[in-house]
């Protein structure tokens, strides 16, 4: 984790949002026992803290909105394949058959802030927690009086304001072929940079590689002819729950998830749709970067990369 903050109060800034990373990943993580996730997991029926209340919300609107491609009861399936306890192995066909009658978001209830889940699901929120996470600490910056700050969260990074001199941030695109070289710079303001990829979580076994992207449909690492999906986002482009940050970073970070598991095609139809307001940078098996028009203007690709650029619109 980078944090960076300017500002008369930046030192308190900075303080303040390492407190509140550290509470948000108690509240949020699968093996805290003191946290909402694991009492879920275990108790089936409880009384959620706001922040937990206000990310199971939009997991739950998001698993929906993407047709459960992004599914927030996956985890039962990433545990089979060792991601959650680094313990990697390859299911076998079935069960995986048997694990993924257990995956449907539509089973998680949520009234209030009292969720409940039958006995046998259960619920992670790792692949959108790190989002809202990012989008408290812009308010924790702002609480505190910061107007110029930029965090990043191990591949999400999300910039309050501009620079101090008064530019933009500029934002490095890791490649995804290359993980000691970036591929493009984009320039931002106030705005969410999420990425997802199969080069950030993954193992081989017998002579063959298996990422941490898994299709809800098959349960298998996707295979969808992407190599990495950028979602990028302003400050305003997602709906406010109830006052409470589940907003720009924690869409951007479902997202680029979801869009990784669809593929280009429907990753670009689900963009053109206009249903939320995002762009999209995205890395295909075969060479190509595409950058949605919104992005052009301040997109740059690195001298010397290999990649064709396309711009979609």
């Amino acid at each position: 984790m980078t944090l960076t903050a300017y500002g008369d109060h930046a030192g308190e800034a900075l303080e303040a949002a390492k407190s509140e990373i550290e509470r948000l990943d108690a509240l949020f993580s699968i093996s805290s026992e003191s946290g909402d996730i694991y009492a879920l997991n275990h108790d089936h029926t409880v009384a959620l803290q706001e922040d937990t209340r206000a990310l199971l919300s939009r997991a739950l609107e998001v698993s929906a909105s993407t047709g459960g491609i992004f599914d927030c009861t996956i985890e039962p399936v990433m545990q089979a394949w060792g991601f959650t306890t680094q313990q990697y192995r390859v299911p076998d066909p079935a069960e995986l058959s048997t694990l993924l009658a257990h995956v449907d978001y539509t089973q998680v209830q949520l009234d209030g802030s009292t969720a409940a889940i039958p006995d046998d699901v259960q619920v992670d929120l790792g692949g959108i927690a790190k989002g809202y996470t990012s989008d408290r600490m812009m308010q924790v910056f702002s609480e505190n009086g910061v107007t110029s700050g930029i965090i990043s969260l191990g591949g999400n990074v999300q910039a309050l304001g501009l620079k101090p001199d008064g530019s933009r941030w500029r934002v490095a695109v890791q490649d995804p072929e290359n993980s000691e070289e970036n591929f493009a710079v984009i320039e931002i303001e106030d705005e969410a940079v999420i990425t997802s990829g199969g080069y950030q979580r993954y193992f081989e076994e017998d002579g063959a590689t298996y990422h941490h992207i898994i299709d809800p449909a098959t349960g298998y690492p996707a295979e969808s002819g992407l190599l990495q999906v950028t979602v990028v986002a302003g400050a305003d482009a997602a709906r406010e729950d109830d006052g409470n940050p589940a907003g720009t970073g924690t869409m951007c970070d479902a997202f680029s998830t979801a869009l990784f598991v669809m593929g280009e095609e429907k990753a670009l139809d689900f963009w053109r749709s206009g249903a939320y307001e995002f762009d999209l940078i995205l890395v295909t098996d075969d060479g190509r970067v595409l950058v949605t028009d919104g992005l052009a203007d301040r997109f740059t690709p690195m001298d010397g990369s290999e990649y064709s650029y396309e711009t979609v619109s």
